[in-house]
């Protein structure tokens, strides 16, 4: 496990050096995207269309921010991040299509997106659900958003500048590592010994009234 800093844009040098449980301190742009999101991007690179933006460039947020206007700029409240699991059926396109290197979210993702992030080149990292406020604080500027009137504030792409966002623990890596796949492992290996118990100790009990 490692602590490193990070600033965007991240370089193929700076995916191949993370592994599952280093911990990452980010600064520079972000861009958020929930489901929504993701199917509006995708649609548009579909048609041919051109993003407003360059996604390759920032890192991608599972985030649906909470945000207000003062002083005729948005200031962000809250910036929790979104299950990500939402978008297991979008994501490895958009990783394809927009050659994002980092996502930042809560959850984890499944098997296809593990698989896209080893052939893109990619990492999924794990932001502490419920600390939006924590969050919000290291947003320094929204620089701009886009899609707010058709989609919404929750759903709308927000482009976010950062300092020292963190820390985001690195879940799944571009090697093909999961932290999840891990849990599930443990998970199985500790039900089937519960399992086993149990039966153990129904065969005793039954011995015993025999």
């Amino acid at each position: 496990m490692k602590k490193i800093q990070l600033q965007t844009p991240l370089s193929v040098e700076d995916i191949k050096n993370l592994s599952v449980g280093d911990i990452v301190f980010l600064s520079g742009k972000l861009f958020t995207a929930r489901d929504e999101t993701h199917k509006k991007m995708l649609e548009l690179k579909r048609k041919g269309k051109k993003i407003p933006f360059n996604p390759g460039e920032m890192v991608l947020f599972h985030c649906g921010p909470v945000a207000r206007k003062e002083k005729n700029k948005w200031v962000v409240i809250s910036a929790g991040p979104t299950t990500s699991i939402r978008m297991e059926d979008l994501e490895g396109e958009f990783l394809s299509s927009f050659r994002v290197k980092m996502i930042i979210g809560k959850g984890g993702m499944g098997k296809k997106t593990l698989k896209a992030l080893k052939k893109t080149g990619a990492v999924y990292t794990h932001f502490t659900g419920g600390a939006g406020a924590l969050a919000a604080k290291a947003v320094k500027k929204v620089d701009n958003v886009y899609f707010l009137e058709e989609l919404g504030i929750p759903e709308a792409v927000w482009i976010l500048t950062v300092a020292n966002f963190g820390p985001l623990i690195v879940t799944m890596d571009a090697k093909g590592n999961s932290f999840y796949t891990h849990i599930e492992k443990e998970r199985r290996r500790n039900l089937e010994k519960i399992n086993k118990e149990i039966s153990h100790k129904d065969t005793t009990t039954q011995n015993k009234k025999t």
